[in-house]
């Protein structure tokens, strides 16, 4: 059940779950609607000053269904702006702290999506087949249930994810020894750190030129310039129907005002080329106009609010019911003045009221909403906000004499070198300098660690990373390596003949035809030592190697010093009688300067690029200079 509640969610949704920790008791749904008001009213401070890209975060109380109790839960689509996703995450580990009696899950189309942020230091048994209901927030700490032990049954790693009652009565009962390991708490709390005070960041002001119908509409609400720039970013031919006449928002009364976006949002609007229709009335000055941004924003935002009146609804018969009374309106209120929501603004002030009218946009969408009751529109709360808002067109005019400067949206050019840094502090690393890379750089390293990734035990689930060559050096074990092969190959002399075997009989010399054969009948019963069996493999390999000297794939090879390999040329001589001369001529192939020289063209011919060959060097915290020899002479063609 848990799987397929999973495919059902979106790609750009994300699921959130409180439970309540301790056994049901009577009356459980009463407690937990109670729970979620006071939820409300704890968050309110955070979640009236948030613009969400699509839907806000929301919770409601569900019944219990099959195996899973009564809880409260939502699901909001984040759309593009995958901080609404992490800004939740926050909010459900922190609604664990402030109500200790709740366990969390958390999810999206993904899976336990938390722990594919902490991928590198999970536990091996944990894998996407048998982590359902094993990661909760809990206590405002991360907490996951490995398999249970047992005295007359071991822990089975391959087990399926635990039901949840069990999940939930472990937690309650032995939470301190399911705390996640502290390298998967680190990783999951860097990714959130930084709230709330995130919040004020993640926004950025710019000055639009706007009709004065929708500068009043965005005082009453907003938020609802989420909406117009979705409606704007996803338009369709049909959409721009209702742009030709602009019967909602004409451009004859239009002034410059502030509009307050996330990045998310105002990169989404600004990134766009958009030319508007001819008969719509909206002109744009030449690029070179100080204030043309502010006209090619206000135009854009403009017809992605006619996009959503065009899309207007019958207005249901409860939506102008008057929300904003009643005791969870008046402690809701009560909470935001003791968290310092208004900021000491005076009670009636123009700062105060803008703040006043946020913290209604949000009581109104995300808490007074009864449930099963239909979503309003934005098209129809747009046209209800138009005719219950007066328009003071030489107000507008006024603010508009003295706006505030807008934000700098440097941040919007990203160079290489920031995204190299992005990455680097993404996986913990620090960036070293060109010259800390040529003094510490060791050709050694990039060997040593690349026979570490070839000795590296993998799986059908793919090969593993060895972290650095200094934690796993390649070793040879004979003793290991002679009894593997005894197994696989058999000890009987009959079980060693292969085609391999039989070719090598077939292209020795005549003269030790006879030689061998009479030698392989006189051991045809008896069995091959390791030892042995080690020896003819050298000596076939070593007459190999002869052949090959004389090809020009031998010749492609570096080989050691006649010095360095003059004890592996002697032992070379002592294999054949008739090796003579050709013996001492070969010499051993240098396998380390050989990989070394590989690796360096094929890391040169990715030209700055992602390759192979960065990409398993880099995984192993080897990271390669760039070829100066092949910058210095770009720069000498270029001059």
């Amino acid at each position: 059940m848990e799987a397929l509640g999973r495919a059902a969610l979106p790609e750009d949704a994300v699921r959130y779950r409180l439970f309540a920790a301790a056994r049901p008791r009577p009356g459980g749904e009463a407690l937990l609607r109670r729970c979620a008001e006071a939820i409300v009213v704890r968050f309110a401070p955070l979640l009236s000053a948030y613009i969400w890209q699509r839907q806000p975060f929301r919770l409601r109380c569900e019944p219990a269904r099959g195996e899973t109790p009564a809880h409260l839960g939502g699901r909001t689509l984040f759309g593009d702006n995958v901080e609404d996703e992490w800004f939740i995450v926050y909010l459900v580990r922190e609604i664990t702290r402030e109500f200790p009696g709740l366990a969390a899950r958390i999810d999206d189309n993904d899976g336990e999506f938390l722990l594919i942020e902490a991928a590198d230091f999970l536990p091996e048994w944990l894998t996407p087949e048998n982590s359902d209901n094993r990661v909760f927030f809990y206590k405002g700490e991360l907490h996951i249930i490995p398999p249970l032990e047992t005295d007359e049954q071991e822990c089975d790693l391959s087990a399926a994810g635990l039901p949840l009652s069990q999940a939930l009565t472990l937690l309650s009962r032995r939470s301190e020894e399911f705390l996640a390991a502290e390298p998967i708490r680190t990783a999951v709390d860097k990714r959130i750190s930084g709230y709330p005070e995130k919040i004020q960041a993640s926004f950025h002001r710019a000055h639009c030129y706007l009709p004065a119908g929708i500068v009043a509409v965005l005082r009453q609400r907003p938020s609802l310039v989420a909406a117009a720039v979705q409606a704007f970013y996803l338009r369709d031919p049909v959409d721009l129907r209702a742009c030709c006449s602009f019967q909602t928002f004409p451009p004859d009364e239009r002034v410059m005002t502030v509009v307050t976006f996330t990045k998310c949002l105002y990169a989404q609007l600004v990134q766009q080329k958009f030319v508007p229709d001819r008969r719509s009335g909206y002109t744009l000055p030449l690029p070179s106009h100080p204030q043309y941004k502010a006209y090619e924003l206000g135009m854009k935002l403009a017809h992605g609010f006619e996009i959503l009146c065009s899309k207007r609804s019958k207005v249901s018969p409860d939506s102008k019911r008057n929300v904003l009374s009643g005791p969870l309106w008046e402690r809701f209120l009560s909470s935001l003045k003791e968290k310092e929501y208004f900021k000491g603004e005076m009670e009636g002030s123009a700062k105060y009221l803008e703040r006043l009218r946020m913290a209604e946009d949000y009581f109104k969408q995300s808490v007074s909403k009864p449930e099963g009751s239909v979503e309003l529109s934005p098209g129809d709360e747009i046209l209800t906000l138009l005719q219950t808002t007066t328009i003071d067109l030489k107000e507008f005019e006024r603010e508009a004499a003295c706006l505030p400067p807008e934000d700098d949206d440097s941040w919007l050019e990203i160079t290489p070198d920031d995204l190299d840094q992005m990455l680097k502090e993404a996986r913990n690393e620090s960036l070293p300098s060109s010259n800390e890379e040529q003094q510490e750089y060791d050709l050694e390293t990039v060997a040593e660690s690349m026979k570490a990734f070839v000795s590296k035990v993998s799986t059908h689930e793919g090969a593993e990373m060895p972290w650095s060559s200094d934690e796993s050096h390649v070793t040879f074990d004979v003793d290991t390596f002679t009894k593997a092969l005894d197994r696989i190959l058999g000890s009987d002399s009959e079980e060693l003949d292969s085609d391999d075997l039989d070719e090598e009989q077939e292209f020795d010399f005549s003269d030790e035809d006879d030689e061998d054969l009479d030698a392989g009948n006189q051991r045809e019963d008896e069995e091959v030592s390791p030892n042995e069996l080690i020896g003819s493999l050298k000596s076939y390999m070593n007459e190999m190697d002869r052949e090959l000297a004389r090809t020009n794939v031998g010749k492609s090879f570096t080989t050691q010093k006649k010095g360095a390999s003059s004890v592996n040329a002697t032992t070379s001589q002592s294999a054949g009688p008739d090796s003579g001369a050709e013996d001492t001529e070969l010499t051993p192939v240098d396998v380390d300067m050989n990989l070394v020289t590989n690796l360096l063209e094929s890391y040169s011919a990715q030209s700055g690029l992602a390759g192979p060959t960065s990409n398993i060097l880099q995984s192993m915290g080897v990271f390669l200079p760039e070829n100066a020899d092949h910058a210095g002479s770009n720069k000498g063609a270029k001059a």
